[in-house]
C-alpha cells in the first residue's frame, strides 16, 4: 500500500518545510519516499538546498523529490487536446507562439501536477507520497475538479461528441475551422479518467490524509478553519494540524507580545480542530534549509512517532436507518446554519457552503427516497429520507 500525505495551508506558513521534513524523516526510517510540489511557486528544492526537476530526482537514500513544470506536464497529460486548441487559435489568426501559449488553460499546470500523485501510486515504486500542495484556496479549487469533471463527462460529453461527429465535417468544409477528431475526445476521456482515479485515491481514508499547517495568528487560523470545513465537504480526510513557528518560553522581551498572542490562540486551535490532533513545530533561530534543519524540524513535530501513521480517522458522511427513515449526516465544522444551502436533483444532493458547492451522489438506497426533513446542530448537517421509498427502490431493483 502506498501512503499519501497532502500538506496544505495559507501561503507563507511554512508548509513546504514541514512537508520536506516529513519526507526526510520517513526516508530515514526506511520508507521509500517521494515528495512532490504542486505549487506553481516552487520552494521545495530550496528547502533541500538541491536542484529538483519535472521528473523524480534522487535526493538521498530512499528519498526522491519533484517540482512539476508546466510544459512538461501539459505535454504528458494534455498534449493531444492542447494541439487541437492551438490549431483552433491559429485558425482565428494568432501566430504559432501565442497560440501555443494560450492553449495552456489556467489551472492546467497545477492540475497536471496532481495527476502525478496517481502515477506515483500506481508505479509501486514508493511507500509514501508527500505532497507539498499549493496554498489552500488553489488546492481546494483543484481538488473539487474531479467531481465537476465526472458530472460533465457523464451528462454533457456524450451529447457533445455525437453532435461533433454529425456536424463537424460539414462545419469544417464550410468554414475551414478545425474540428475535433476522435483522438481529441479519447484524450479528454482519458484525462477525466485520470482525474477520477486521482480523486478516488485522495478521498480514500485508508490511503490518504490531508495535514493543515498554520501559524498562531488570527487570519491564518480562520483560513485553516475554512479549509478544514471544505475538505470535509469534499470528502478529503484530515488527520493532523501542525502549528508552525511556535515561540519558546525563553523567546525574550522583544518577542513577548507575539508569544502572548500565540499562547492565547493555541487553546483555540486545540478546541476548534478536535478530535483531530494538533502538534507544534518551534520557531528556530536559523533558517530551515538543508537536511540538518529539516531533520530537526521533523523530529520536533513527530518525535519518535511514525510520520506515516494515521493520527485521526473519521468518515466525511454516514447513512444509517432510524425507524421509518434514513438519516444522512455530514460533518461541516466551523459552519453556521445560515451558510448551508441544500437542493436536490434526482440522485444528486447539492450542498453549498458559502461560495463552495459539492454535488454529492446519493447512495443507491436513497435515490428514490423522499427527502422529508433535516437540520444543522453541533457542526453536523442532518438530512432525513423516507425509509419506505428507499425500501421500495430496493425491492424494484431485486425484482
Amino acid at each position: 500500500m502506498t501512503r499519501i500525505v497532502v500538506y496544505t495551508g495559507k501561503g507563507g506558513v511554512g508548509k513546504t518545510s514541514v512537508a520536506a521534513a516529513t519526507a526526510l524523516l520517513a526516508a530515514e526510517r526506511g520508507y521509500r519516499t517521494i515528495v512532490l510540489s504542486t505549487d506553481a511557486a516552487h520552494s521545495l528544492g530550496d528547502s533541500f538546498d538541491r536542484r529538483l526537476g519535472p521528473e523524480p530526482t534522487e535526493i538521498g537514500p530512499n528519498l526522491w523529490g519533484q517540482e512539476s513544470e508546466v510544459f512538461h506536464n501539459i505535454d504528458k497529460y494534455w498534449g493531444t487536446i492542447q494541439e487541437y486548441v492551438s490549431s483552433l487559435l491559429r485558425w482565428r489568426g494568432l501566430d504559432d507562439v501565442l497560440a501555443e501559449e494560450m492553449s495552456v488553460l489556467p489551472g492546467m499546470d497545477e492540475l497536471a501536477s496532481l495527476l502525478w500523485i496517481a502515477e506515483h501510486h500506481d508505479s509501486g515504486k514508493y511507500d509514501l507520497i508527500v505532497v507539498d500542495a499549493a496554498p489552500t484556496g488553489e488546492t481546494l479549487r483543484l481538488l473539487s475538479l474531479p467531481e465537476a469533471g465526472r458530472w460533465w463527462l457523464d451528462r454533457i460529453y456524450p451529447i457533445q461528441r455525437k453532435i461533433a461527429a454529425v456536424t463537424g465535417p460539414i462545419l469544417g468544409r464550410v468554414t475551414g475551422m478545425p474540428t475535433p477528431k476522435s483522438d481529441v475526445y479519447d484524450a479528454g476521456e482519458q484525462l477525466f479518467g485520470r482525474l477520477e482515479h486521482m480523486h478516488d485515491l485522495l478521498a480514500d481514508p485508508e490511503l490518504t490524509s490531508v495535514r493543515i499547517v498554520l501559524n498562531l495568528e488570527r487570519m491564518v487560523i480562520k483560513e485553516a478553519q475554512r479549509s478544514f470545513t471544505y475538505f470535509h465537504l469534499y470528502g478529503y480526510p484530515t488527520d493532523l494540524v501542525v502549528c508552525n513557528r511556535v515561540l519558546p518560553p525563553d523567546a525574550g522581551a522583544y518577542f513577548g507580545a507575539w508569544r502572548e498572542a500565540q499562547q492565547r490562540y493555541r487553546p483555540l486551535v486545540e478546541e476548534s480542530f478536535a478530535p483531530v490532533p494538533v502538534r507544534d513545530a518551534p520557531f528556530f533561530d536559523e533558517e530551515v534549509v538543508g537536511d540538518r534543519m529539516l531533520r530537526t524540524l521533523g523530529r520536533a513535530v513527530f518525535g519518535e512517532d511514525d510520520p506515516v501513521a494515521f493520527y485521526y480517522r473519521g468518515r466525511p458522511y454516514t447513512v444509517r436507518r432510524e425507524g421509518e427513515r434514513f438519516v444522512l449526516e455530514l460533518e461541516l465544522p466551523f459552519t453556521s446554519r445560515e451558510e448551508v444551502r441544500l437542493s436536490r436533483f434526482a440522485d444528486e444532493l447539492v450542498i453549498a457552503v458559502g461560495s463552495w458547492r459539492r454535488n454529492l451522489i446519493l447512495p443507491r438506497i436513497l435515490v428514490d427516497a423522499e427527502t422529508i426533513g433535516g437540520g444543522f446542530h453541533d457542526d453536523i448537517l442532518r438530512i432525513e429520507f423516507a425509509a419506505a421509498g428507499a425500501a421500495g427502490a430496493l425491492q424494484k431493483g431485486a425484482s
